[in-house]
């Protein structure tokens, strides 16, 4: 399928770039969440008008949203679902402007960081009050990624997901002797790895290819914030480590040097160029990358990602100040339900349905045997231990500053520690605002 999935709301391209509507306030709003006091009452019929929104769906996904609205209306006589759809561009800006008029429709598809501007306003039905199968429905990190710090509640539907596993060129890793079906399992031994093929191959290869971020000192267990999101805490001993371990590796020659300049072509490129030994990237990895240098058939072998697996999220959220709220969460679960989730999934190869009944579905939890199905299932059966690891509260320009200290520790500018300090200390004046 060509079509991109940055277009399926884009939403798994938004969380990628750092897309995020955190910092703007909404015109005559006030609150930090669903309290007892405000609580809505979601009991009644499922009868009535209700709309949905999308985000980028029209045209490719036309005939599968009305066959879904379709069949919602079916199973709910007396319904009619209005459907929505905005363009890829300006949807976070749409999604402001109409909560600020007042205008939000009952069930909107926002990702993570969308929703978490309107659960801090108030604008967001808290799902824990009025869906008491949450748990037992949707996988824990799915569920997690609508549950913000200092925020009491959980405040989207998880729709779809994605995360990463580890991908290896067969033949860059066999020049160095090394084996493609051992693949390193942990830092210390991508290291080791790499050291092995640079001497092999008089520093000609490499394994690694890129910086740490954010993420990578979440998926080793550093807290990125505190619990009650006001504050970022990753300058701690164990972070310095981490980043001292990448210091190290780039001053022993295992990185390419452009790795911290303008010039970086990007870790994913370089693989799919048949430059770099080692990726990381979503289920659907391989297809993308053969489509990109098909020389590289049969060179790709997938692993497990190491420590925590990233997990990205596309999901809705129910407005709170929607007029029929029963049938707007029995649309959202509608939506969001197995069999509509597993069909979206194979219409779009690079997503995975977020529901725990899914997990024994053998079309996704099976593989033929090829590295891509292989990814596709590791990928898959990951999702119910994956975590969204960089904190939806991290704007592009927390971002910018942190990448920015990181490379100068890298580089050995400043310590390790100088460069955790000044990113945390940066980063909380940007929350504080």
């Amino acid at each position: 399928m060509k079509h991109s999935h940055s277009r399926i709301g884009a939403g798994l391209a938004a969380l990628a770039v750092g897309v995020s509507l955190t910092g703007c306030a909404l015109d005559g709003a006030g609150g930090t969440g669903s309290t007892p006091e405000d609580s809505v009452d979601a009991s009644g019929e499922v009868t009535g008008e209700v709309s949905l929104q999308t985000w980028a769906l029209k045209p490719n996904f036309t005939e599968y949203v009305e066959g879904v609205i379709d069949a919602f209306e079916q199973e709910y006589p007396g319904t009619t679902v209005t459907w929505l759809d905005q363009p890829g561009e300006g949807y976070s800006e749409k999604v402001l402007s109409q909560a600020s008029a007042g205008e939000l429709p009952d069930v909107t598809n926002l990702p993570p960081d969308f929703a978490l501007a309107l659960a801090r306003e108030g604008m967001l039905l808290d799902l824990e009050g009025v869906d008491d199968e949450l748990e037992s429905t949707y996988v824990a990190g799915g569920l997690g990624a609508y549950q913000y710090a200092g925020i009491e509640g959980t405040f989207g539907y998880p729709w779809y997901l994605n995360t990463d596993v580890n991908y290896w060129n067969s033949e860059i890793l066999e020049a160095g002797g090394l084996d493609p079906q051992d693949a390193p399992t942990s830092l210390d031994e991508l290291i080791e790895q790499a050291r092995t093929l640079e001497a092999a191959t008089g520093g000609k290869q490499y394994l690694m290819s890129r910086k740490p971020g954010l993420g990578d000192f979440a998926a080793e267990g550093v807290a990125i914030l505190d619990e009650d999101g006001t504050e970022f805490v990753f300058n701690t001993p164990e972070a310095v480590a981490l980043l001292d371990t990448y210091r190290d590796a780039y001053a022993e020659g295992l990185m390419p040097q452009d790795v911290l300049t303008d010039a970086y072509l990007g870790n994913s490129q370089l693989f799919t160029e048949g430059k770099v030994g080692w990726s990381t990237g979503g289920g659907n990895f391989i297809a993308g990358v053969l489509e990109n240098n098909p020389s590289l058939e049969g060179k790709i072998v997938p692993s497990p990602a190491m420590g925590t697996p990233p997990l990205y999220v596309q999901g809705v959220s129910v407005s709170k100040s929607s007029k029929n709220v029963p049938a707007a969460i029995a649309l959202a679960r509608f939506l969001t339900n197995a069999e509509n989730q597993e069909a979206f999934a194979k219409e779009v190869p690079g997503i995975f349905p977020s529901t725990i009944a899914s997990q024994e579905n053998p079309e996704f939890a099976e593989s033929d045997g090829t590295p891509a199905q292989d990814a596709k299932v590791m990928a898959f059966t990951s999702l119910t231990e994956a975590q969204v690891l960089q904190p939806v509260e991290v704007t592009e320009a927390m971002s910018t500053v942190v990448n920015q200290q990181i490379a100068a520790a890298i580089s050995g500018e400043v310590t390790s520690q100088q460069a955790l300090d000044t990113a945390v200390e940066r980063c909380n004046e940007l929350l504080s605002q």
